[in-house]
């Protein structure tokens, strides 16, 4: 039987990232812990992405992910709430980077397809076939946090070789790209 992995997933945002994290032990899941974090009183952008560096530190300390899945950037028509977004994203990766824990980053659509075979399920679709997968009613919960959970089960269903990308040090994330950070 191979070994067990926690996974943190994380459905990142400015007003509310999601999160879920599992442990799992080949095609067996276990919800370690599923919840949202809620920034919508914080006005200052700085202040958001401290708290969401903070709670995702927290949630690895307390949980010890073996690594991270969070669902990647998706191209919108505001620029400002892409940046904003891209923002959310960054921080939750630093902290991960900061405690060594590896993260993955999967598309929106590929998490669906992943989760219910199809990538244009809308997130209520996502919640169901979760509580499905799982064993476990998910009616009531906060659909962020089931877009957080998702992240982790189709990191889990992946395995290691077919994740979309990799980054496991702060070195092969400028690699994979280059020009983003000027020095």
């Amino acid at each position: 039987m191979p070994s067990e992995r926690i996974i943190l997933g994380i459905d990142p945002g400015t007003n509310i990232m999601g999160y879920g994290i599992i442990a799992c032990q080949g095609r067996r899941y276990r919800v370690l812990a599923l919840g949202v974090l809620k920034l919508g009183r914080i006005e200052a952008q700085g202040g958001k992405l401290k708290k969401i560096f903070d709670r995702t530190l927290g949630l690895i300390d307390e949980y010890h992910p073996d690594e991270l899945a969070i669902e990647a950037q998706f191209f919108g028509k505001n620029v400002q709430s892409m940046l904003k977004l891209g923002r959310a994203q960054g921080v939750a990766i630093a902290a991960a980077l900061h405690r060594s824990v590896e993260y993955y980053e999967y598309s929106p659509r590929k998490i669906k397809q992943s989760i219910t075979g199809k990538g244009s399920a809308s997130k209520e679709q996502v919640a169901a076939m979760l509580g499905h997968l799982l064993k476990m009613p998910l009616e009531g919960e906060s659909l962020d946090a089931t877009d957080g959970l998702a992240a982790a089960v189709c990191h889990a269903m992946q395995g290691f070789e077919h994740s979309e990308q990799k980054h496991g040090n702060w070195e092969s994330y400028l690699k994979a790209h280059p020009g983003r950070i000027k020095g």
